[in-house]
């Protein structure tokens, strides 16, 4: 069953690739068309596209015109397929696994879309925070409450910080660009909300916290090497809530003090 799942998962990864690729640009992913090369537009056949093992077999490139392949497609498959398998582990097949394995599912598609073009449908954020109701062990208002908590702490310091920004940093560096500029974009909240409601209030802030250290690392080098001071929050956000919630830092780092 653990090798089971973690076939599936990369299957299904198979598929969250075509969700990434296909929902921003409003492209039908229902359309039952043959796989073909972006770069060449050949015919991919089903032996050169087997999740994990085509691209390792490949080396990462096309079989026809030797372009390489984006990493992306991998590394969704083999997330997707780590992802599943963790799961199984810690929950079995119990309800419970099949809500948090779909809510994992849409926090991928999501990561990998902000990565892309730093913005996220609306509907994506939604579904994602309706299926954190079904995932979460807290009981309905409890997570309500959690969720408003955590929400209302985060929009009040990114209020903060965005007035920072574009009032004193701004005027400081003498930057115009700053003066728009603001610490979290809308997409952002919902995610914090899922967080406080699937964690709760003090595993969701080692959470953030762990999302924030890695966006910070992130954004330094985006501003050093790309020159790009816009970095997207929602991918390091949810690695942050990946990392709390299978291996549950809070409890550990609460045994030394």
């Amino acid at each position: 069953m653990e090798v089971f799942s973690f076939i599936f998962g990369a299957i299904i990864g198979s598929f969250l690739n075509v969700l990434i690729l296909k929902l921003p640009l409003k492209e039908p992913i229902l359309i039952i068309n043959r796989s073909k090369c972006p770069n060449c537009n050949h015919t991919i056949y089903w032996y050169h596209n087997i999740p994990l093992f085509s691209y390792i077999c490949l080396i990462g490139k096309c079989a026809y015109c030797k372009r390489k392949i984006s990493f992306q497609y991998f590394l969704v498959e083999f997330l997707s397929a780590i992802i599943t398998l963790f799961l199984f582990l810690k929950l079995g097949l119990t309800q419970e696994f099949l809500f948090m394995i779909l809510l994992f599912y849409i926090l991928i598609v999501l990561s990998f879309i902000d990565l892309k073009y730093k913005a996220v449908p609306d509907y994506l954020l939604l579904i994602a925070l309706v299926f954190s109701f079904f995932a979460t062990n807290f009981e309905i208002f409890e997570a309500l409450k959690n969720s408003f908590l955590f929400t209302g702490a985060i929009v009040l310091l990114n209020f903060l910080i965005t007035f920072y920004i574009q009032n004193i940093k701004s005027k400081i560096l003498k930057d115009e660009s700053l003066k728009t500029q603001v610490a979290l974009g809308e997409g952002d909240i919902p995610i914090f909300a899922l967080i406080a409601i699937v964690l709760g209030i003090n595993a969701g802030v080692f959470a953030v916290f762990l999302g924030a250290f890695f966006a910070i690392i992130s954004s330094i080098y985006s501003n050093l090497v790309k020159k790009d001071i816009q970095t997207p929050f929602i991918p390091y956000l949810v690695l942050g809530f990946f990392i709390e919630y299978f291996f549950n830092l809070e409890t550990f780092i609460k045994a030394f003090y």
